[in-house]
């Protein structure tokens, strides 16, 4: 009988030991992803405040900068939609992985091939890159996040929140980072590469020894790139959500591209770590607001993020005109929180408008919208101020910007009070 009772208790010991070393496997993969996450995401944006460098290197004009930064986001479209989806099926390890390898690759051709068609390679490259880490990136720290706990019932806010944390808050670190090395230490078109290329290749490493969380079909289903539908009944919420996300991503447009050369251009502020400070401070307020505001609700989250853009703008305009530089950098950091809000709710306005079996389909066309506000106008920005002085440009831009977010907005929140439980649509129902 002791012997019987001996043996169940090491069977007991030895499961407890294998379930706290499968707790402790998940809790590093999930720091190791978060930090692959982050700084996959820094990279993308380490080009922003040395553009003004390869401009004064190459002579090239503002609408060839804004060619090169909205390259990117047709990398990004291009790797969304034709295998942005595969880690359901092949694994979050076997896509994230070679997604921080391809940056890898854009830093190595920026290092190389430096001229226009190399920069323009680069940055297609990387936003292949950023379209792969983004969804795996989220589901595979909401897997381990679930591995942490170890089976008990977990809320899924800390990975959201870290989530969130690493993508808006790594765009705003990449900037920093490089205008910190640009302003300070030596070869300032080579080093921030080579830095973040080295980071990049340990972190490919500890994710690849991190567990996959991933429950790969069988049979693998056959290949087809991701579908985009939106159900009859939700297009109007669709469509008014993907425009206020639209101008919420052209927003961050403007920090990750132009903004060092309004700086360098109108304030006179040739600084490149400032420049890279201005760009981190709109992506980090937007992380910290998006944060602050995790429990809050669609409606709230969508009356807040116009309260703050909306002054926030009228600073980063009005501080081109002035001109003041403190004012440019605090309407920066209030645009970057309500640009950050807005995105959310509209985000999450769209998700709510499919059932769950055609979610991703409609978020892939929410996201098709996004990165086309993320680069279109932008490019449409460098045009203007070909013809006209930089102040008018971003005068007209926050104009139109403010009104598409609150007419958006206010769209979205009627929407969505018709479909709640004791809205029009159910009374009618």
């Amino acid at each position: 009988m002791s012997t019987v009772i001996s043996a169940g208790r090491e069977r007991a010991r030895v499961g407890h030991q294998a379930h706290a070393r499968r707790r402790r496997h998940h809790s590093f993969g999930f720091w190791a992803a978060t930090l692959a996450f982050l700084v996959n995401m820094g990279f993308s944006a380490v080009p922003t405040p040395l553009y003004v460098l390869y401009q004064q290197r190459d002579h090239f004009s503002t609408i060839m900068l804004t060619v090169v930064y909205a390259v990117y986001a047709l990398g990004v479209i291009v790797s969304l939609f034709f295998v942005g989806h595969l880690s359901d099926w092949v694994g979050r390890r076997w896509v994230f992985v070679p997604a921080l390898l391809l940056n890898v690759v854009s830093a190595l051709i920026f290092l190389f091939a430096p001229s226009m068609p190399g920069l323009l390679v680069a940055r297609i490259v990387s936003g292949i890159s950023i379209g792969l880490t983004t969804a795996t990136a989220t589901a595979y720290l909401g897997e381990l996040h679930l591995g942490v706990s170890g089976g008990e019932v977990a809320s899924p806010r800390r990975a959201q929140v870290v989530a969130t944390a690493a993508n808006l808050g790594g765009i705003g670190v990449g900037p920093l980072v490089a205008g910190l090395l640009a302003q300070y230490a030596p070869q300032p078109l080579r080093l921030p590469y080579i830095l973040f290329a080295a980071v990049l290749c340990v972190l490919a490493v500890l994710v690849a020894v991190s567990p996959e969380t991933a429950n790969r079909p069988d049979p693998t289903p056959r290949y087809r790139p991701q579908r985009i539908a939106v159900p009859r009944h939700a297009r109007r919420t669709f469509f008014a959500a993907t425009a206020a996300g639209m101008a919420a991503f052209s927003v961050y447009g403007v920090f990750n591209s132009l903004a060092p050369t309004f700086l360098a251009g109108t304030l006179h502020q040739d600084s490149h770590a400032v420049a890279g400070a201005v760009a981190f401070a709109a992506f980090a307020s937007g992380a910290v607001a998006q944060i602050a505001l995790s429990r809050a609700g669609l409606q709230l989250t969508l009356r807040v993020g116009p309260l703050l853009l909306i002054p926030g703008l009228a600073l980063f305009a009005g501080g081109m005109w002035v001109p003041s530089l403190a004012m440019f950098v605090i309407g920066g950091v209030l645009t970057g929180a309500g640009s950050g809000l807005a995105f959310r709710g509209a985000l999450t306005a769209a998700g709510s408008t499919a059932p769950p079996e055609s979610r991703a389909e409609v978020l892939a066309g929410f996201f098709l919208g996004a990165y086309i506000g993320l680069s279109v106008p932008v490019v449409g920005l460098g045009i203007g101020t070909q013809y006209v002085s930089a102040r008018m440009v971003m005068l007209v831009f926050v104009v139109i910007v403010a009104i598409a977010v609150v007419l958006c907005s206010r769209m979205v929140r009627a929407q969505h009070a018709l479909q709640r439980p004791g809205g029009l649509a159910s009374r009618r129902g």
